[in-house]
């Protein structure tokens, strides 16, 4: 994914936790509060201004989980 030009790490965790949780919120069920799991975003790899690195997303659970990737399309 994308990241924005930001090179404040607080900054940048936060919204890149809100972007996890918005595409979470675009594959779950209307009943499925799936977004509201998450417990960590990490970006994989080292920051660079305009780069792309990989988000890896921990759950709370792994039915959650499945859900999600059942659903990605």
């Amino acid at each position: 994914m994308k990241e924005k030009k930001n090179p404040n790490k607080f900054t940048r965790e936060h919204e890149e936790r809100e972007l996890a949780q918005t595409v979470i919120k675009q594959v779950q069920d209307s009943t499925q509060e799936f977004d509201q799991e998450v417990e960590e975003v990490i970006r994989l790899g080292r920051y660079s201004e305009g780069d792309r690195r990989p988000m890896k997303v921990r759950k709370r659970s792994q039915v959650a989980i499945e859900e999600i990737m059942i659903r990605r399309g």
